[in-house]
């Protein structure tokens, strides 16, 4: 469970957006890739807005499970993808956190190139490309986690 010292960084819709489509920028020079393979959950939003991007129209899933909210357990793989061992693959999530998921994805497809929109510190390593690094006791609040409400000032909380 995260402790009281995690730092909560909230991402719009809109940020989001913009984000996954500087991924494609950046993504666009490495390919032609024969498909996508998102990491559900939080890979499939990100996945959609680059594939759209590249026009990449074949998109495939590895569903794992490790988080419920701030909790993490266990990464467990509910489906594998169909990609082979990924070569030719493009690999997204949305983030890379302390690796596990990263590192259970990456014995499955080994040569996929594995790009995430946010990269902690301990998972950096196990990603080809990302666009924003945040620090280790950051949570990252996606706009899909979230509803609107007040919010305190940071200096009361």
């Amino acid at each position: 469970m995260a402790d009281d010292k995690t730092k909560e960084f909230p991402v719009s819709w809109d940020e989001l957006h913009r984000n996954a489509r500087a991924l494609a920028w950046r993504l666009l020079e490495l390919g032609p890739f024969e498909g996508i393979v998102a990491v559900t959950r939080g890979g499939l939003v990100p996945a959609s807005i680059v594939a759209r991007e590249l026009d990449i129209r074949l998109i495939d899933t590895v569903c794992v499970a490790s988080y419920e909210h701030k909790d993490r357990g266990a990464v467990k793989v509910l489906k594998d993808a169909g990609a082979g061992d990924g070569a030719g693959w493009l690999l997204v999530d949305d983030l890379v956190d302390t690796g596990e998921t990263a590192k259970l994805v990456r014995e499955r497809l080994p040569k996929a190139h594995f790009a995430t929109i946010y990269a902690k510190p301990a998972g950096r390593p196990l990603v080809d490309t990302f666009i924003t690094e945040v620090s280790q006791d950051t949570w990252i609040l996606f706009p899909w986690d979230v509803e609107l409400a007040y919010a305190e000032p940071i200096r009361h909380r």
